[in-house]
């Protein structure tokens, strides 16, 4: 790489050489890619989640739930996908941690996508055992139950935080959905449970509607730096707020993506989309991209950036957000 300003980062207790680190994606199953992506200067790799189905799966206790209602409950069993279409069980997963680590020498930072809180438990422990540098607990749970106040949605997740830290020793962080309906409450919350960073944020998969098959169909598509301006807002609102590291997720494409995010208040940011367009390639030009950006605008290192335009440096956060809502009203014209 050819960077030449100091970008040394540190998130979850890594120090990084630079904060731009390939976020979690089916890169990681290829040590190939793997290969290309620690040539191309990651710092550290992401996994992608293991998810609680696939273990209860491996241990055939999901297909004798499903068999056993088999005819009640036929139209269930196509939610879950079956074990041959992951490309890591949960035994290959463990196994992948070790072989990245042994590979390339760089941290992993595992990710777990839970259930039950024995699910996240048990897990949570594998992936440490396998050399796991760091967890990452990727929350994905919509509340569909109109009984569930939003209050239980977050004590579960905080009591899920605060088991998963009594169980390891590694940091942990939590990935979060905008969906809530006080996220600086809810971070806090996290803080105090022992969190040791946050990433903002999770991009829920929505389903479309197949109007012949008449089913709902799930729809990949690969973000744009327009999803960036959420992360921004939060990443700003949050920095300087939370004792634990910030790391943007989702809508970073460019050097000007990433450095806005920089400044916002993130410590690390994960590229994905970027990565899975144009190559583990991307990660340097971005990198170069930045470090180039800095020293055009002199600045002299990454720390002078970081968090310049975050909330915190401003008296009155809430009156700076109304007042730039109700100029984006205003901006319009016909």
């Amino acid at each position: 790489m050819t960077m030449a300003l100091d970008l040394r980062t540190r998130y979850l207790g890594l120090d990084l050489a630079h904060p731009f680190l390939p976020g979690a994606s089916p890169l990681v199953d290829d040590l190939a890619v793997v290969d290309r992506l620690a040539a191309a200067g990651a710092p550290a790799i992401v996994m992608h989640s293991l998810f609680e189905e696939q273990i209860e799966g491996e241990r055939a206790a999901l297909d004798r739930g499903l068999g056993a209602h088999r005819d009640a409950f036929a139209e269930a069993q196509s939610f879950f996908p079956r074990p041959r279409e992951f490309a890591l069980g949960p035994a290959e997963y463990l196994e992948q941690i070790r072989r990245i680590k042994a590979k390339t020498g760089l941290p992993v930072i595992g990710s777990l996508n839970g259930t039950t809180t024995a699910g996240w438990l048990e897990y949570a422990a594998h992936i440490q055992e396998a050399g796991a540098a760091a967890l990452e607990l990727n929350v994905y749970h919509v509340a569909t139950d109109p009984e569930t106040p939003g209050a239980a949605v977050e004590q579960r997740l905080l009591a899920v935080v605060r088991g998963v830290k009594a169980r390891v020793t590694i940091p942990v962080a939590v990935k979060l959905s905008p969906f809530y309906s006080s996220v600086a409450h809810l971070a806090r919350g996290l803080d105090a449970a022992g969190a040791d960073g946050l990433v903002l944020f999770n991009r829920f998969y929505q389903p479309d509607l197949d109007l012949d098959a008449l089913e709902a169909v799930p729809r990949l598509e690969l973000s744009t730096s327009s999803e960036l301006r959420l992360r921004l807002r939060w990443l700003a609102i949050l920095s300087g707020r939370v004792r634990g590291s910030l790391a943007a997720s989702g809508g970073v494409h460019t050097r000007e993506d990433a450095v806005k995010a920089l400044m916002a208040g993130a410590d690390a940011v994960q590229v994905v989309s970027a990565l899975l367009e144009g190559g583990p390639e991307r990660l340097r030009d971005l990198a170069d991209g930045v470090s180039a950006w800095l020293e055009e605008h002199e600045y002299a290192s990454l720390a002078q950036l970081r968090g310049s335009m975050s909330l915190a440096r401003c008296p009155d956060p809430a009156a700076f957000e109304r007042g730039n809502y109700m100029r984006v009203l205003q901006s319009w014209r016909a």
